[in-house]
């Protein structure tokens, strides 16, 4: 019993640093004006197919931020795409962000898994 009431506190802790890494990546790459926006075709242009590519699922795992990407989106951040590129501490941090999130939602997956078992 109480190897489950150990085992719970560390998962939620682990979550809650998979929580707060998330968020402080975001935030630091909104306060670095990070792009947060899906590249319009007119950004596009001139670019080859891979680097169009690499530039959408870029934009794409930004997205994957979960709330605090929808918070920005709603308060009407919107640093466009090509201005964001010169700020590219901000769009890596933004990037991370939606990976992080990735990997909080695979570690739930997992821990969700050993729990059945």
């Amino acid at each position: 019993m109480i190897d489950r009431v150990v085992d719970t506190i560390r998962d939620w802790g682990m979550e809650g640093g998979y929580f707060s890494t998330r968020a402080a990546a975001f935030g630091a790459g909104l306060a670095l004006h990070g792009s947060n926006l899906w590249p319009q075709p007119a950004e596009l242009q001139g670019l080859d197919g891979l680097s169009a590519m690499l530039a959408q699922a870029g934009a794409l795992t930004k997205a994957l931020a979960g709330g605090p990407y929808l918070l920005a989106r709603l308060l009407d951040y919107s640093e466009t795409f090509v201005s964001g590129r010169a700020h590219e501490y901000g769009t890596t941090l933004l990037l991370l962000a939606g990976l992080f999130n990735l990997l909080m939602l695979v570690d739930g997956l997992r821990l969700h898994k050993t729990e059945r078992a």
